[in-house]
């Protein structure tokens, strides 16, 4: 199994910057591609950003040109640069991951961006 834990939420003004990392442990051996997904009150959760094994990634448009997925060599942990952050990307932020036993979720962190 794949147990994820993220860790870099928290409160910043309009036009900062934060980095959300995601720690995967267990077997990371069998994870395809790691995603970070959103959910703001009263919205539906979605697709923010997604790093494959291969190193492909893929973007919200909402997000492109301002946030950046990443990972460590080693593969176990998966970073979200958020920059020019907005008030409307106020939300939880969720770690996903996607193996060949399904798909596994972290807590989530929040992130709160003031006007």
């Amino acid at each position: 199994q794949v147990q994820l834990v993220e860790s870099g939420g928290g409160l910043v003004q309009a036009g900062g910057s934060l980095r959300l990392s995601c720690a995967a442990s267990g077997s990371i051996s069998i994870i395809n591609a790691m995603n970070w997904y959103r959910q703001a009150p009263g919205k539906q959760r979605e697709l923010v950003a997604r790093i494959t094994r291969a190193g492909s990634t893929n973007y919200a448009d909402s997000v492109k040109g301002r946030f950046t997925i990443s990972r460590d060599n080693a593969g176990n942990t998966a970073y979200l640069q958020m920059n020019s952050l907005k008030p409307e990307d106020t939300a939880v932020y969720y770690c996903n991951a996607d193996h060949f036993l399904g798909t596994t979720w972290g807590q989530g962190t929040q992130v709160t961006v003031s006007s």
